[in-house]
């Protein structure tokens, strides 16, 4: 079926031909065309794209395989969504050991960009919990990866984007939970050093951090925000959770985007104050803490009919609080950004992915309505500070860098070009590499 791709940032529009899969037993189809598996498509840029090719929508694959409530050991097929793990893990008292910021990515898709959550600090990405996969390839061999078995195949595999084969099934590790309250914290900061300041004093004793920031704040303001902190709550016996059951819905795409330098100043100013007291404390169910903008079906639509660019990068340690600061500058002096810029620390432990994102230093996310000529000139404003800092941006966030930055942000793409499947290829790819 022919089909007119869009990644969740609704650009670039590519053409392609998609097939589902739906028997994790059957080989690769052939293809004149490079193939290349699709999760959800909830990757940002053109990664999850394949214009001019074939996509093998893997959602067909969405059977439970195993689940043993004792250890917390799930088996399950690729295709599989993280909101479907969740309802059937949390009665159970288990946990995604870590998860984005949406619940509606396949298990494939996660293991495929690396995805990262709140406790990076704590627990790394989401590679360092899976205990094994089945990677198909399209010469018909089925390789079991882990850490000790082809672990060469498993490395070029979690953040390889899809490139290296196709992930049938995964076994991964979850985390104990006494039930699904979290108890959390938000705190009110004035400034940049405010951020800083509360992810050090957070780190020991937290496990999930992140910030918003005010994107359009300058002056004494500058990198202004919320901390948000939380825990897993403990039970509560008497009292029977449910998950929120309101849902709003962006029903249309407007002929422009909502999202533009009025109402964003509006927004911040707003969405800054309405917290009055410095410090809030409060015991919420974790839908809302972890997945905010799920409750907003079709959210990306509020940027009318160009799309967006999020962009996400993370700069080293040593340099975050002044290369940060300069980035938030740039983007206020622009007027640009977004009504959701999260700023956060990323922990020490190393990725296992060969092109594995997360890596130590603080990260900064948010999006930018496209404009055209302009936002791209704004992004390589911001790709010419992380690059001189010595820091990378996200392939899944990504839709237009170029690609002498990415084989610098990524010094290992040579090692990993040698495990691509020669009936493999993406948008993304093909951008970088030629």
């Amino acid at each position: 079926m022919k089909s007119a791709g869009r990644s969740w940032g609704r650009y670039p529009i590519t053409h392609e031909t998609v097939l589902s899969i739906r028997d994790r037993h059957a080989p690769l189809p052939r293809c004149d065309h490079p193939m290349l598996p699709l999760g959800n498509a909830r990757s940002y840029g053109d990664s999850c794209l394949n214009d001019g090719g074939t996509l093998l929508s893997m959602r067909g694959l969405d059977h439970f395989i195993s689940f043993d409530p004792a250890t917390g050991i799930l088996t399950c097929e690729a295709g599989v969504l993280f909101s479907e793990i969740l309802d059937l893990t949390v009665p159970q008292g288990w946990f995604l050991p870590v998860t984005p910021g949406t619940r509606l990515v396949t298990i494939g898709g996660a293991i495929g960009n690396d995805v990262h959550g709140k406790n990076h600090h704590r627990a790394g990405s989401f590679g360092h919990h899976v205990l094994e996969f089945e990677l198909v390839r399209s010469d018909g061999s089925r390789l079991t990866c882990s850490k000790e078995q082809h672990s060469d195949w498993f490395a070029a595999t979690i953040g390889g984007l899809g490139l290296t084969g196709v992930i049938t099934w995964a076994s991964i590790q979850l985390r104990r939970i006494a039930g699904p309250w979290m108890s959390t914290e938000s705190h009110r900061f004035d400034d940049l050093n405010g951020f800083f300041a509360l992810s050090h004093s957070s780190d020991q004793d937290y496990e999930y951090t992140v910030s918003w920031i005010d994107c359009v704040a300058r002056g004494k303001g500058l990198g202004r925000g919320l901390f948000s902190r939380g825990n897993h709550a403990p039970a509560y016996p008497d009292r029977r959770p449910a998950a929120p059951t309101r849902r709003l819905s962006m029903p249309l795409t407007p002929p422009v985007s909502l999202v533009n330098p009025v109402s964003l100043r509006a927004f911040n100013q707003l969405y800054y104050h309405r917290q009055r007291k410095r410090s809030v404390h409060a015991t919420t169910h974790y839908a809302p803490f972890f997945y905010p903008l799920d409750g907003i079906a079709h959210w990306n639509r509020m940027y009318g009919p160009r799309g967006f660019l999020q962009y996400q990068c993370v700069v080293p340690p040593d340099s975050a609080r002044e290369t940060v600061a300069e980035l938030i500058k740039i983007i206020a002096s622009e007027g640009g950004g977004s009504f959701l810029a999260v700023l956060k620390q990323f922990g020490y432990l190393p990725s296992l992915g060969m092109l594995s994102f997360p890596r130590a230093g603080t990260t900064l996310a948010l999006d930018f309505p496209n404009t055209g000529q302009g936002t791209f000139a704004l992004l390589n404003r911001l790709d010419a500070v992380v690059d001189a800092a010595g820091g990378a941006v996200y392939p899944a966030k990504d839709a237009r860098m170029s690609g002498e930055r990415f084989r610098r942000y990524f010094p290992h793409w040579q090692t990993f070009s040698r495990f691509i499947d020669p009936a493999l290829s993406s948008s993304f790819w093909r951008r970088v590499m030629e």
